[in-house]
């Protein structure tokens, strides 16, 4: 694609229309359930732990409901040559406002994070036209990253994710449209997914009329295969086997994304770095993401295993200054773009009165030898033990990881390897 093609007013104008189109699908939705609860005869009431406080008309016709949770973690980091640190805070503070309506086959979900400097995570609203398949328009938990960044916060296996998600995501949202399906043979389930979002990740529109998107758009899919017949409910919507499946069951996945002119490190967020061409206009170049990842189950053990690989491309003709006499050389990329090849490998086991033994290897590799690349070689263990009182509404979490991380030290002339020990401590309430 021209870079030149996709100049800053187009783009202001199409985020200015996706947030009118959101509000005003918000506006219909609200309207027209308040309408739909003054007309209605009966109506009920409940709160459940976990899911909140749940209005429900009609026999389910109109659901509604309004819920959230807490994190509290007290952290512990010690990295050589540095003071230990000492971390005592809410790491998570949600508010979710979620509803449907069954005959207009419209949806949507509003979370905010509230211990976030940045709060809003997802506004969507979903349509489904037929069964097994959902449109949805809005900022949503993307599912062209890895498996567990798919995940919601509060379904983690560990305290918090590990290096294998971080450096290669940030929050895991887009702002586009999201199409999912799903088709079914016997027990043989398949579920294609593909997605069009602005790339830069959440609140893109920016933080005023000035603030735009940069570059063009992002395109991106994932591929889900059940070979050996569904979870039990819910069971396939987090890593640990809190449900302990009968038989063997298997989630194979593959994503990818391309995101045309990113100007963040990993693809979510937008006028970080700025290059330009010869014509002295600005140019961005291309991101690419792959990942593969397997989620196996039985009877309270689970298995997670993940790859990744990101590359740059259109960089030709590109310069670092607005006088376009400084070439981008194509090792500095990695100054700016996370580029390389990762994997993740996870497993535990929860016994049947709800405590989990879990642990995780991670090793991420830098593609270029690069001394000053965002992506450095390291390798992570870690080592979890969680008490599920009532899933994960309820649980209580400990960890200790060690990162090796290798970095350059110019005295020396020579790369060394930088050890942190992370120990965690958090207690989750869903409510």
């Amino acid at each position: 694609m021209n870079y030149q093609s996709i100049d800053t007013y187009p783009m202001k104008k199409y985020k200015k229309f996706n947030l009118k189109a959101i509000s005003f699908l918000m506006i219909i939705l609200f309207g027209y359930t308040g309408v739909a609860q003054v007309e209605i005869k009966t109506e009920s009431k409940e709160f459940q732990f976990g899911d909140g406080l749940r209005f429900n008309v009609n026999d389910g016709e109109y659901k509604f409901s309004i819920s959230g949770f807490i994190q509290g973690i007290y952290e512990y980091e010690k990295t050589d040559g540095l003071k230990p640190q000492n971390y005592l805070n809410t790491r998570n503070t949600y508010l979710t406002i979620s509803g449907s309506m069954f005959k207009e086959k419209v949806s949507f979900l509003f979370q905010n994070n509230f211990s976030n400097g940045k709060p809003l995570l997802d506004a969507w609203v979903a349509y489904s036209p037929i069964a097994n398949l959902k449109i949805s328009f809005g900022q949503k938990q993307t599912f062209t990253n890895n498996r567990e960044m798919t995940f919601y916060e509060d379904k983690l296996q560990f305290v918090e994710r590990g290096i294998f998600s971080s450096k290669f995501s940030d929050t895991g949202r887009e702002l586009g449209v999201f199409i999912e399906s799903q088709f079914a043979t016997n027990n043989f389930l398949i579920k294609p997914k593909f997605a069009v979002t602005s790339g830069d990740g959440i609140n893109s529109f920016g933080a005023n009329s000035t603030d735009v998107d940069r570059g063009g758009l992002k395109y991106g899919g994932r591929l889900d295969i059940i070979p050996l017949g569904k979870f039990k409910e819910g069971n396939d919507g987090y890593i640990a086997d809190l449900l302990h499946e009968d038989k063997v069951k298997i989630l194979l996945g593959a994503a990818f994304s391309y995101n045309v002119g990113a100007s963040n490190e990993v693809g979510e967020g937008h006028g970080d770095f700025v290059f330009y061409d010869s014509d002295l206009k600005e140019k961005y170049p291309d991101y690419r993401k792959w990942y593969g990842d397997i989620l196996l189950k039985y009877k309270g053990f689970s298995f997670l295993g993940e790859y990744v690989n990101t590359s740059a491309l259109s960089l030709e003709g590109s310069f670092v200054n607005t006088a376009a006499t400084s070439p981008l050389f194509l090792s500095e990329i990695s100054n700016y773009l996370v580029l390389g090849n990762g994997y993740n490998i996870q497993t535990g086991y929860v016994t049947k009165s709800g405590y989990s033994f879990d642990v995780r290897y991670e090793k991420l590799i830098r593609e270029l030898d690069n001394v000053t690349s965002l992506l450095t070689n390291q390798d992570a263990y870690t080592l979890g033990l969680t008490k599920y009182i009532k899933g994960h509404n309820l649980k209580i979490q400990t960890s200790v990881s060690s990162t090796n991380d290798e970095r350059f030290n110019s005295v020396l002339n020579a790369y060394e390897d930088i050890k942190t020990i992370i120990a965690q401590f958090s207690v989750q309430v869903v409510f």
